[in-house]
């Protein structure tokens, strides 16, 4: 299995823009820029590779735990994911992600909070995107909400 997405930029680093396509048509010419990756804290000028690396991660995670609950014979009722990106200045490089930290709510009928910790550490070991991130600091943080 392979997926793709395009990128195009037009101009210079800080001064130019681009669009950001995917395969599925999920993404479609969504604008990204210097701006809206490094200095819009807000996030609303725009996408940008960290927060689409975010979303992959949340994703990713949320459907590997779902499948351990699962096969645990205790299915979430909901698991509610966020990954959190950091990306930093580095003097030598310009910028450099350093970390995505994992937070998650789950609600699951008939689970201990014990057992919960042990399949959302499974999953965050076992998720493919975590494992591709394994350059970085993954952290997790898990609770029954």
């Amino acid at each position: 299995m392979k997926r793709n997405a395009k990128a195009i930029w037009q101009g210079t680093l800080t001064e130019g823009s681009g669009t950001l396509s995917s395969q599925s048509g999920a993404l479609s010419s969504l604008p990204y820029s210097f701006k809206g990756r490094f200095q819009d804290e807000s996030g609303q000028s725009g996408t940008n590779p960290e927060e689409l690396i975010a979303a992959a991660h949340a994703g990713c995670f949320a459907m590997q735990l779902s499948h351990f609950l699962a096969e645990n014979g205790t299915p979430a009722s909901k698991l509610d994911a966020t990954a959190t990106v950091t990306v930093d200045p580095d003097p030598a490089n310009g910028f450099t992600i350093k970390s995505s930290a994992i937070e998650v709510v789950g609600t699951v009928p008939g689970l201990d909070e014990a057992k919960f910790q042990e399949l959302a550490a499974k999953a965050k070991a076992g998720c493919p995107v975590s494992r591709a991130l394994g350059a970085i600091e993954v952290t997790l943080s898990a609770r029954l909400g």
